[in-house]
């Protein structure tokens, strides 16, 4: 099969619905040629039922990302489907709802965000390494961190853990050909997004700043930039931040 991907093999984590950019990432992936298998948390049977809906079967393993005893096996798993890895795709946020208030938060709401949503990419990259012998693309999403945005909180502080995390791999793991990249997307009303108190608020800046436009209901466009990270096009770039985001990021206060 042609394609950016051809013969790559994928592992692409978080997706829930086809409203959700990692859906789109392996449903772009499968179309230009990669072989891709999903994980899933908690709602299996949910995650089973989407992947039918890509162009092609794609096998659903269990993993939750703070369980070390699943991260341990995780390779193992994989390797029931596929001989290794050329990439890995990280879709993994999670905040509870006292995360959203900034001011009252717990350090419990605060250590789970963290934990979830920006230590998972170290741990899940780790617990796939041994399937990447000859290097390859990790490919984060992060919802810009430079920003203190309205009603986002500590899942803002924990983006921007996300994405120093990132540049940390990448420079741990450049000299095993480890490539490590994220998407900054602009918001998607997806089911992560009904979690979050205020969204519509949030939301509501791209209706106005997005210089090139934007589309809450179409993941799309940060699907395929995730994919155009996960080929070879980007061969030397890593510890980067792509943004995906209609411009928003350019425009200043």
């Amino acid at each position: 099969m042609s394609g950016i991907l051809a013969g790559k093999r994928i592992l692409v984590t978080g997706v829930l619905t086809e409203s959700s950019i990692a859906f789109q990432a392996a449903k772009v992936a499968q179309e230009e040629g990669a072989e891709v298998i999903l994980t899933g948390f908690g709602r299996l049977s949910l995650v089973e039922r989407i992947a039918k809906r890509l162009p092609k079967p794609a096998p659903v393993i269990e993993l939750d990302v703070t369980n070390q005893e699943q991260l341990d096996g995780l390779a193992d798993k994989v390797r029931e489907h596929v001989d290794g890895l050329d990439g890995i795709v990280h879709s993994i946020a999670f905040g509870p709802q006292g995360a959203f208030n900034f001011l009252e938060a717990t350090w419990e709401d605060v250590s789970t965000a963290v934990h979830v949503s920006a230590y998972s990419l170290k741990s899940l990259t780790m617990a796939c390494l041994p399937l990447m012998p000859r290097g390859g693309s990790v490919v984060g999403l992060t919802f810009d961190a430079q920003i203190a945005w309205p009603k986002y909180d500590w899942m803002g502080v924990a983006k921007a853990a996300l994405e120093s995390t990132n540049r940390y791999l990448a420079r741990d793991l450049g000299a095993k050909n480890v490539r490590c990249n994220l998407i900054s997307a602009g918001p998607i009303k997806s089911m992560a997004a009904k979690s979050i108190p205020g969204f519509e608020e949030l939301a509501d800046v791209w209706n106005h700043r997005a210089p090139i436009g934007w589309d809450l209901a179409d993941p799309e466009p940060a699907g395929r930039g995730v994919v155009g990270l996960l080929s070879d096009f980007f061969p030397k770039t890593t510890g980067e931040i792509v943004h995906v985001d209609g411009g928003v990021h350019m425009m200043g206060a």
